[in-house]
């Protein structure tokens, strides 16, 4: 009972509103908000005080469901009073759209289209019952009306006739109506027109064709409504649209007439020029006149009309944009007939006054309203030339020349701005976009896209180069990549310089966020990230239509060598936007084979090193994207070849299925077959996009031909100069691994090396250091020979990076010995330059060059540790060939003095090679163990003898003496390498092997070689060598006591005369004879001289202290052969004469005469080598090169802790000589009687006597005056011990 009641009350209160809501208002019309804005879409109100008014039923529907009375309703009374309710809600809105809450407007317009979904006809008969009764509501009210009744037509799907014609009535009556809200009242009538369009349009275009073609200029209503229609695409689908621009055109066709009417030309004019409300936005129905006058014009038969029309449209003003736009569009459409007087119009117009003053004279200051009227006019040509060839279509072919060359003009001689720069793109991408779509375009030359290229190229150039507000340069690349369509092509230059600009253009851009920083200021800022993308896209598709125009090879190489550059850049971001158009246009090469399959795809080894480099690099993005460019270029590698040679597995799957008849779709049989286009090649998926770079490069790399790993090695080579850490660390990563792989079939490792080499002195890193040095190892197992031709060109004179070189060539031991046998056969080429001088400059012939880099680099790997092994398992080779060296070196006449060079800055003189060849025969015999031999000839001076041609058989008699007498142990392998030399085709190489032999001849070790016969049979056929010199030595040799024994005893009979022509009165016969002796010593040979030798050690021991300077020398040299030739067979009486020499020989090492010193300490070592006495090499080395109190000391200690028992005889001795007439010989004598006084006190105190010490007092006194601070040091203290000696002895 009580639901019942509550219902019936519920339903009582409802009528009783909805009478009451009819009552108030029997008509309810719609309004709308102030403007189209407020219309478009809002949400319920949701304030409080919307929330607090009560909320009126006129907000929802009512519901069957509602009640349970309704249900006992009959159904007509229900649907009548369901009607009712909402035609009073409807009434209800349409009165308060009256309001002026805006937020309440905005809900009451949804709700009333929402009505209108449901019911439609209750909406528009409210609609149109509320116009009808109440004619005296506010304009502001109609207005609002209006926009709610075109919102209502365009929410429902059909509009009945009735209603068509009724609303239509209704908008011609309004749009033409002057109010207060003046324009924005007119406009909203006419867009209920529009609106009614969209369910018949064809009602519409008849009443507006019957009010334009009265004779009298239209109203700007209709304009606008028309104007509508034609800029709205979404009012039309295609058919529709066809059918009004064909009415439209009929129109103008017959408003033609009206041209020549004075008044309604004047009202066209006047209504094109009308200053717009806003100069950016242009009103529709002015946008449409310019359109419609362009197809009047067009229509017109007349020729003199149309380009009085121009030319009056013309001058009128050009100051805005809008303005300009619309001008050039009615030239376009008028050209669609009048091609020839548009242009002629434009060329006119162009060479008028105004025109020329805007292009050459125009100034900024002072500007009037007229100048402004004609600053931008060459806009308005550009804009129009472009709009001619947009609507001109296929009758502009013969026309682009002649219009580019005026764009190109007005683009050069313009005032340069912004406005100008969009007013040429603008144009240039109708024109060329009109040119594309032409078919017959291709069978055209068109001679000036030259020209328009460069406007563009500067056009580029001139954009910012750290901001990005405009889409200037994506718009400029696809003018680029379109003209590069057409014909004739571009030459390789300009292309180059066109591809260089844009991707400088765009890669080198700042970040993006630098970028957005620079928008930051304008009041509506760009997209940045936006516009960059599609810049960087156009950049893209230009790189594509480059290949797609020209699919070759070299093309492809040609896009790549200008992205290499931006893959080197040293900035992250742009390494990182030139990987990504990489990627791009090589993903766009590998899903589409457009590359002529019988082309090699040059330089893909060049591309390949760039990405691996930059798999590396810190950013992880350009690593990502660099390793995906890499499976491109895989894919790219594999589908070409399987295009090339067809290999079944990598056909296309599509291609492998076979036909119903059993054959393939796309096989070899069938030529004449079409292939398929790109876009039907389709791949599965490879693989190696998951590999990581090391793994992908070694995978792709085994499909690379030898020239793309070339280029590929040559580039990571390239990579080690870089002055990024992570490029140099990539480079030899990558570097490593190629050679690893494939460095035995590489056929540039000589060029390889030379790069290496160059690049090696940037590399900082010392991991990267040795891995590129490694790789010269890894190429040597298979290269060497080439190498070490490479590496002698850089050798001579030889760095710290060449000599690395060297080392790592041979770190391993089997090519350390094919390299220094690589460096002899170098070595032993040894032309003779015509023409050498003694003062000239070195030979520059290559070859010799060569010899002489080699023995330079002997000489240093020697000291290599990788090559010590190999050195002394080559010393008799090296030998021999390094003696050949040195005469070859002395057979160039080369200056033996560095020649001033103006060129060279600094003081370090580079050595010369009469310098080089004899310091690697020192160094072999002093880094081999040989250091006896050296010592011989070093203490004697004799290297001397190799710096000049006529000495050089005695030099290398003395080695080859030295290493008899030592003696040697590589007597034997040398000998055996004799026997070759002695059959060279080098006069030389013989020459060296008869010195070497004949001194052999007194070893016994040759026997072991040469049998005595074999040995003189070799000796006698060199008596018939082409060489005089030869046959001279080999006469020598023959005279040996080996082939003579009885030569013996007629020597040493000889040797008693010799003896007693030692006193003769003469200097010089003394030498000679004491000279002759040492020859018949070393002619004894291994015979000796017997009881003899200890008369020769008496005789030459008494002339130590002669008072002439050769005959001291020659005594001490004859001594010196005398201990050398009895060596190891040396009586007991010899010995005790050796013991009793070497106190004089130690003091005459300070003997003033320089050649005595160098006897001195010949003879001083060779008695010490008899004596056997301990460090003997040290020994050699003090005697060589130390001086000071330190040697003094040294030799000193030696004498007297390796001869005590001769102590006493040594002290008398020493003690003889503080009578000498020479200075430093009595002062050298003083410091070893005080040396020994110190450490053999008691001993010393026996043998000094009271005489001796005051003659120590005396001289020592004496040196302490002396000029060397140790002397006087040393003099002062032995002075007070031996004076505390004096003092014990009393």
């Amino acid at each position: 009972m009580d639901r019942q009641h509550l219902e019936k009350q519920h339903s009582h209160i409802t009528a009783e509103r909805t009478s009451s809501t009819m009552s108030q208002s029997p008509r309810i019309s719609s309004h709308i908000l102030e403007s189209m804005k407020d219309v478009s879409c809002g949400k319920a109100p949701q304030t409080a005080a919307h929330r607090d008014k009560p909320m009126h039923p006129t907000t929802i529907f009512l519901c069957k469901s509602k009640s349970s009375q309704a249900a006992l309703v009959p159904q007509e009374q229900k649907v009548f009073l369901e009607k009712a309710y909402n035609a009073a809600i409807c009434f209800k809105m349409l009165r308060d759209l009256n309001g002026s809450d805006p937020v309440r407007l905005k809900y009451i317009v949804k709700k009333i289209k929402n009505m209108a979904h449901k019911a439609p006809n209750l909406v528009l008969e409210a609609i149109h019952d509320y116009f009808v009764d109440s004619p005296k509501i506010s304009d502001r009210h109609r207005f609002r009306l209006l926009h709610v009744l075109e919102a209502v037509i365009e929410a429902i799907d059909s509009l009945e006739g009735s209603w068509e014609e009724t609303f239509m009535q209704l908008a011609l009556e309004n749009m033409t109506k002057s109010t207060e809200l003046e324009d924005a009242y007119q406009d909203a009538a006419s867009n209920v027109l529009v609106a009614i369009c969209r369910h018949s349009w064809r009602a519409v275009a008849q009443h507006l064709e019957t009010e334009v073609l009265t004779g009298v200029f239209p109203h700007r209503s209709f304009l606008y409504v028309m104007g509508t229609l034609t800029s709205k695409q979404e009012l039309f689908n295609q058919e529709e649209k066809t059918g009004w621009e064909e009415q439209l055109t009929k129109i103008a066709a017959q408003s033609a007439q009206f041209l020549s009417v004075d008044v309604w030309s004047k009202e066209l004019l006047w209504a094109l020029t009308k200053p717009d409300r806003t100069h950016q936005e242009q009103p529709p129905e002015k946008a449409f006149l310019f359109v419609f006058y362009g197809l009047v014009l067009q229509a017109e038969e007349n020729s003199t009309t149309v380009r009085t029309h121009l030319r009056t449209l013309l001058g009128t003003s050009h100051q805005w944009p809008k303005q300009r736009e619309g001008l050039a569009l009615t030239m376009g459409l008028t050209a669609v007939r009048h091609l020839d007087h548009v242009w002629a119009v434009l060329e006119q117009f162009g060479r008028s006054t105004p025109i020329k003053w805007s292009l050459h004279s125009f100034s900024p200051k002072g500007r009037t309203s007229e100048d402004l009227q004609w600053k931008w006019a060459s806009s308005t040509i550009l804009l129009a030339y472009g709009q001619m060839a947009a609507k001109a279509k296929s009758h502009i072919l013969p026309w682009v020349d002649n219009i580019l060359s005026r764009m190109v003009f007005f683009f050069r001689y313009s005032s340069w701005d912004e406005t100008l720069k969009q007013s040429f793109l603008t144009s240039i991408l109708m024109l060329v976009g009109a040119v594309s779509r032409n078919r017959g375009a291709h069978s055209y030359e068109f001679f000036q896209i030259g020209e328009l290229l460069e406007c563009l190229v500067v056009l580029m150039e001139k954009e910012p180069t750290d901001a990005l507000c405009t889409s200037t340069r994506q718009q400029t690349i696809h003018i680029i990549s379109s003209l590069c369509k057409l014909r004739p092509p571009l030459d390789v230059e300009k292309k180059s310089r066109l591809l260089s600009v844009c991707l400088r253009s765009v890669l080198a851009l700042p970040l993006l966020d630098v970028l957005e920083k620079h928008t930051c200021l304008f009041l509506e800022p760009p997209n940045v990230q936006t516009l960059y993308q599609q810049t960087s896209e156009a950049l893209d598709q230009m790189l594509q239509t480059f290949i797609m125009q020209n699919p070759t090879a070299d093309e492809l190489q040609f896009l790549l060598s200008h992205l290499h550059v931006w893959l080197a850049s040293e900035k992250a971001h742009e390494r990182q936007r030139a990987v990504n158009s990489c990627v791009g246009l090589l993903k766009f090469l590998s899903d589409n084979l457009y590359l002529d399959p019988k082309e090699d795809l040059k330089r893909i080894g060049q591309l390949m090193g760039m990405l691996g480099i930059l798999c590396q690099d810190p950013d992880k993005y350009t690593q990502h994207r660099s390793l995906e460019a890499l499976g491109h270029v895989y894919q790219l590698i594999m589908r070409h070849r399987a295009e090339s040679s067809q290999v079944p597995e990598l056909v296309p799957q599509q291609l492998s299925q076979a036909s119903k008849d059993g054959a393939l779709l796309w096989s070899s049989g069938d030529q004449k077959a079409s292939l398929p286009t790109p876009q039907e090649v389709v791949f599965p998926k490879d693989p190696v996009f998951q590999l990581g770079s090391h793994q992908v490069i070694k995978e792709v790399s085994k499909h690379l031909t030898l020239a793309e790993l070339t280029d590929l090695v040559s580039t990571a080579v390239e990579g080690l100069g870089s002055s990024s850490p992570f490029r140099v660390q990539a480079a030899t990563n990558m570097l490593l691994a190629v050679i690893q792989e494939h460095g035995a079939k590489l056929e540039t490792a000589a060029n390889l090396g030379r790069a290496i080499h160059l690049q090696l002195s940037s590399v900082r890193i010392p991991q990267a250091r040795r891995d590129a040095l490694h790789t010269i190892t890894l190429l040597a197992r298979n290269h060497a020979p080439e190498l070490v031709a490479a590496f002698l060109d850089f050798s001579m004179p030889m760095d710290s990076r060449t000599f690395q070189l060297w080392r790592a060539l041979g770190a391993e031991q089997h090519v350390s010995r094919l390299v220094l046998a690589t460096l002899l056969a170098w070595l032993q080429e040894r032309p003779l330059p015509v023409g050498t001088s003694r003062s000239g400059p070195p030979p520059q012939d290559r070859t010799c060059r060569h010899s002489l880099a080699a023995m330079n680099t002997l000489h240093k790997l020697q000291y290599a540790q990788e090559f010590k092994r190999t050195v002394l398992e080559a010393y008799p080779q090296l030998l021999l060939a390094l003696l050949s060296q040195v005469h070859y070196v002395l057979e160039l006449h080369l200056p033996t003095e560095p020649q001033p060079d103006p060129g060279r800055t600094g003081s370090v003189t580079p050595l010369l090679p009469c310098s080089i060849s004899l310091g690697a025969l020192k160094s072999l015999l002093s880094t081999t163990g040989h250091w006896r031999d050296f010592a011989h000839l070093e203490l004697q001076g004799a290297w001397d003898l190799f710096t000049t041609m006529d000495t050089y058989p005695q030099g290398v008699g003395l080695l080859a003496r030295a290493m008899v007498q030592s003696p040697c142990g590589q007597i034997k392998a040398v000998a055996l390498r004799l026997l070759p030399s002695l059959q060279s085709s080098e006069q030389r190489e013989r020459k060296v092997a008869i010195l070497i032999l004949n001194e052999f001849l007194y070893s016994p070790t040759l026997l072991e070689v040469l049998s005595e016969q074999d040995a003189l049979s070799v000796l006698a056929q060199s008596l018939r060598d082409p060489s005089p010199e030869v046959q001279v030595l080999s006469l020598q040799g023959l005279r040996n006591i080996l082939f003579h024994p009885e030569k013996g005893r007629l020597l040493r009979g000889q040797l008693p005369p010799f003896l007693s022509g030692f006193f003769q009165n003469s200097e010089p016969v003394v030498v000679r004879v004491m000279g002759a002796v040492s020859d018949v010593l070393h002619r004894l040979g291994a015979h000796g001289a017997g009881a003899q030798s200890l008369a020769v050690a008496i005789n030459a021991r008494a002339f130590f202290d002669d008072e002439r300077d050769g005959i001291r020398a020659a005594s001490m040299a004859l001594f010196g052969d005398l201990v050398a030739a009895m060596a190891g067979k040396e009586p007991s009486s010899l010995r005790t004469q050796v013991h009793q020499s070497m106190v004089p020989l130690l003091l005459h090492l300070k003997d003033p005469c320089p050649a005595v010193v160098t006897q001195a300490k010949f003879a001083f070592y060779r008695c010490s080598m008899l004596l056997r006495w301990r460090l003997p090499h040290t020994l050699f080395c003090t005697l060589a090169w130390e001086k000071g109190l330190c040697a003094r000391h040294f030799l000193w200690s030696s004498l007297m802790t390796q001869s005590q028992e001769e102590f006493s005889i040594h002290l008398s001795q020493a003690l003889s000589y503080l009578h000498s007439h020479h200075h430093h010989i009595k002062t050298w004598a003083a410091l070893f009687i005080g040396y020994t006084g110190c450490f053999h006190t008691q001993a010393t105190s026996q043998t000094v006597t009271d005489s001796d010490l005051k003659l120590l007092f005396c001289t020592f006194e004496n040196l302490r005056k002396d000029l060397e601070p140790g002397i006087r040091e040393s003099a002062t203290r032995l002075s007070g011990f031996f004076q505390e000696l004096a003092a014990r002895r009393k």
